[in-house]
């Protein structure tokens, strides 16, 4: 196939998804490769003295290129995975680790870059690209760039082996998923399911060749209905069971993977002269240190253990009521489901006739255009990867400035990750005296819609798009000239913060007509139901918040400890560090470290704690919307100037201090999650 008729190498305004091929892959990315070296080159043989232009800034524009052109790649992978593509990725992946880590351990390009530093240019730069010079000097010392040629070869390998580690363990806990399924022949074992999607795992079932039964997988959507509304114990049980013991053993096996993971990473960070992964990894983060991090869970978990104990106690004595011997895993949800229900009189069921998702997504780019003055309007176009996407561009209201555009891909379905999340595609911003817009995706495995009925989100379905458009919002209002500072490229303890701030107006009275309205009517969520809503928020939130806890803490010990056991003993070490975060040993032993992709195989390895530090940054930033009025033009303008599109621009502490007029206050959060900081259990 010539090259130059290769999509991956096509400089089109729309990525051709719809042309990419798996055979597109190989040959395009080392293209792609190939003349990022070249490029390299050229910099470490131009002129002398070297300028910021011809240095760092030609940097610059070849890694960002290099960047967007692979995207395309990485996010078929996340969205529609084949085994072609998958073999033709794999393949490449050794060049691609190498050629990123060769860039931080080239001796030329360090050489020419040092030699820009002493330049006169280097010292009044000033501004946005002095910050990013230094940033850049950091980042090469920091893969070790000044180390000697052993200890620089040694990292060169130690990167390769990780970066297909991480590979694997996330194939591995793909297709763990896609491989396992139950068959339920008895329809009374679903009693208490939805009828609706009783009939959606008929259908599943018939798809698959199934007749007269019922197909339950290990997807998000269809395990979470099991667990909270299944009356069958021992069906509940079941798939508990295969979804916690993924990846454990057998075929799909994640636990020598996690071992070594662990293993390389401390090496890494020895050799390149820290303690431990976790101050490797949080030198550059709000943080600063694996021990600060550390003290932050701990003192969270003091303040909520008084919570999780009442909220455990409850659990326990409402599934005695119930009739159940003991609580176990497989209970929690369904009790705790069981007694919203007796406590609030709310069901998920009840509330999601009024969330259709094309509702909420009106609703949402409503609630953008008073705030922040920003208008979304979709746009059809066929570049796409599966017809479930959609394509829109993000337009300022006063000015008519083009922001971005990006695409949604909501459902789930076979091939595709698990969970929700936001990608970067190109990162465009100020330039030329114009504005290159940036481009995204939002994606997730919302509740699918079935049959005739549209896609009817769950509240917390509704937060998680407003989470992900708050990820994409600070991606595509970024204003900061230079790609690698702009955007979501910030400490990964403050990245949380824009999508974590936007997850509370789906709780304000004045905001939720805006994106409900039931799909038969268009009635917005009644009153009563809205006051319900809001008076359940807290509860079980110590049970909540001890969860994030307990990942942030087994995270953090888990690359801060120097002894590791051996690989088959890693299970029930986890489940011993559990322990301190559960109401007993089951639960302690009940834990998905082998499929834990946030930290073996995503980017918050020693760095989970960041949901919840974030959760204190946004949960005292949004006190200044209820303070001054959750519409308020001039905070939400106060926002997107002095924080949301400031990318990397400034340190976080500054940012924050810059919208607030003072540091952040923890007790937003603990009263917002447990009630108050200061009531007695």
């Amino acid at each position: 196939m010539p090259l130059d008729s290769n999509p991956l190498l096509l400089d089109q305004r729309r990525v051709p998804f719809d042309q990419i091929r798996a055979v597109h892959v190989v040959p395009g990315v080392l293209r792609i490769l190939e003349e990022g070296r070249q490029g390299i080159e050229s910099i470490c043989a131009g002129p002398l003295p070297p300028t910021y232009t011809t240095t760092v800034g030609l940097l610059d524009d070849i890694t960002e290129r290099v960047s967007t052109r692979i995207a395309p790649v990485t996010h078929l992978l996340s969205v529609s995975e084949t085994p072609e593509l998958r073999e033709a990725f794999n393949e490449v992946l050794p060049e691609i680790t190498e050629f990123w880590t060769q860039i931080t351990l080239n001796e030329a390009l360090w050489t020419r870059l040092k030699a820009f530093g002493e330049t006169k240019e280097a010292t009044v730069l000033g501004g946005i690209h002095e910050r990013h010079f230094e940033t850049v000097q950091r980042d090469f010392r920091r893969a070790g760039a000044e180390l000697p040629p052993e200890s620089r070869d040694r990292i060169r390998e130690i990167r390769l082996e990780l970066a297909q580690l991480e590979r694997r363990f996330s194939e591995n806990v793909l297709d763990a998923t896609n491989a396992h399924a139950v068959v339920v022949r008895d329809g009374t074992r679903l009693d208490g399911i939805p009828d609706a999607d009783r009939e959606q795992a008929s259908r599943r079932a018939a798809d698959a060749g199934n007749r007269d039964c019922w197909l339950l997988t290990l997807d998000d959507a269809s395990f979470e209905l099991v667990m909270k509304y299944a009356k069958d114990r021992t069906l509940r049980k079941e798939l508990f069971d295969a979804h916690v013991s993924r990846c454990r053993d057998g075929e799909f096996s994640n636990v020598q993977i996690m071992r070594r993971v662990l293993e390389l990473r401390r090496e890494l960070a020895e050799v390149l002269g820290y303690s431990d992964f976790a101050d490797f990894r949080l030198e550059d983060h709000m943080a600063k240190t694996g021990r600060a991090a550390f003290e932050f869970i701990e003192e969270m978990t003091s303040k909520t253990r008084p919570y999780w104990e009442r909220d455990a106690k409850q659990l326990s004595e409402h599934a005695e009521a119930l009739g159940l011997e003991g609580l176990y895993p497989w209970d929690t949800a369904f009790v705790g489901e069981n007694l919203r229900l007796d406590r609030y009189d709310i069901h998920d069921e009840a509330t999601r006739p009024y969330f259709p998702l094309d509702r909420v997504l009106e609703g949402l780019f409503e609630v953008t255009r008073r705030v922040f003055g920003l208008v979304v309007r979709e746009r059809q176009i066929k570049e796409t990867w599966h017809p479930d996407v959609r394509f829109y561009d993000l337009w300022a209201e006063e000015g008519g400035t083009h922001f971005g555009s990006f695409y949604t891909d909501w459902h789930p379905r076979r091939g595709k990750r698990q969970g929700a999340w936001m990608s970067v595609l190109s990162t465009g911003g100020p330039k030329d005296g114009g504005f290159t817009p940036h481009v995204g995706v939002i994606a997730g495995n919302l509740t699918p819609p079935k049959g005739d009925i549209p896609s009817l989100l769950t509240h917390r379905e509704v937060e998680t798009v407003f989470h992900e458009f708050g990820h994409l919002l600070h991606h595509l209002t970024s204003r900061v000239p230079v790609a690698s500072r702009a955007g979501i490229n910030v400490a990964w303890d403050f990245v949380e913060v824009p999508s974590q701030i936007m997850e509370n107006w789906t709780w304000e009275e004045e905001a939720l007509p805006l994106f409900s309205g039931h799909y038969q009517t268009g009635e917005p969520v009644p009153r009563e139901l809205c006051d319900r809503m809001r008076e359940a928020r807290r509860f079980m939130g110590g049970w909540k918040q001890m969860r994030q806890l307990a990942f942030g803490f087994i995270d953090l010990r888990l690359h801060r400890d120097e002894l590791l056991p051996p690989a088959d003993q890693m299970i029930a070490h986890v489940g011993k560090l559990m322990e301190g975060y559960a109401p007993g040993p089951t639960f302690a032993a009940s834990h998905p470290a082998a499929s834990f992709s946030h930290i073996f195989s995503g980017g918050y390895a020693a760095a989970y704690y960041s949901y919840l530090w974030s959760e204190v940054l946004e949960a005292d930033a949004f006190g200044r919307f209820k303070r001054e009025g959750i519409f308020n033009r001039a905070v939400g303008r106060a926002y997107l100037d002095s924080l949301l599109t400031r990318g990397d621009s400034e340190n976080p502490e500054v940012l924050f201090r810059n919208f607030m007029g003072r540091d952040p206050d923890q007790r937003a959060l603990l009263e917002r999650n447990l009630g108050t900081a200061l009531e007695a259990c």
